[in-house]
């Protein structure tokens, strides 16, 4: 059975101390756990891009631009 917030007694915290807590908590765990492992066909994509960009280096996109136009789809 998992544990309760009444079984640890977290639902006695204060807001600040339960909101300091889940900092706590989500800070943790970036520190225990490894980045996940690319599948095949993300490996190859990836790669595929990295080769098309070296091949095509002034074939992009301003950030600006692609923020511009995502604002301006999201107004609609």
């Amino acid at each position: 059975m998992s544990p309760t917030l009444q079984s640890l007694g977290i639902d006695r915290l204060s807001v600040p101390g339960r909101i300091a807590l889940a900092q706590a908590i989500w800070d943790s765990i970036p520190a225990e756990s490894h980045p996940p492992l690319l599948t095949e066909a993300q490996r190859q994509e990836l790669q595929r891009r990295i080769d098309d960009h070296d091949a095509n280096p002034d074939d992009v996109v301003p950030w600006e631009q692609i923020k511009a136009e995502a604002l301006a789809r999201f107004r609609r």
